[in-house]
């Protein structure tokens, strides 16, 4: 099994920047995918951004040039790196693996990012 631990997130001003990242625990030996989704309040779950094994990444359009996602060599941590935010990215951000060979898709619990002025 896979456990995920998302945190950094917080309350931020429009134009400021947030962190957040996401402990990986278990096993994910192989081909895997690594991304972070969000879910405003009252909308579904979107997805905002995906970093594979092989470090291909792809953003939403609506952050391109604003966040980046990276991950740690040794695969335990995966982070995004959310910058000039607007209220429209307050949401609950959620992290997830997918193993591709190994199967599965894991969710860890979420954080709060809420930018307001």
């Amino acid at each position: 099994q896979v456990q995920l631990v998302e945190s950094g997130g917080g309350l931020v001003q429009p134009g400021g920047s947030l962190r957040l990242s996401c402990a990986v625990s278990g096993s994910i030996s192989g081909p895997y995918v690594m991304g972070w989704y969000r879910q405003p309040p009252g909308l579904a779950r979107e997805w905002v951004a995906t970093i594979t094994s092989f470090d291909r990444t792809n953003y939403v359009d609506s952050v391109k040039g604003r966040f980046t996602i990276s991950r740690d060599s040794a695969k335990t941590t995966v982070y995004l790196q959310m910058d000039n935010l607007q209220p429209r990215d307050t949401a609950v951000y959620y992290c997830n693996v997918a193993r591709v060979a190994l199967g599965g898709s894991f969710w860890g619990r979420g954080t709060q990012v809420t930018v307001s002025s």
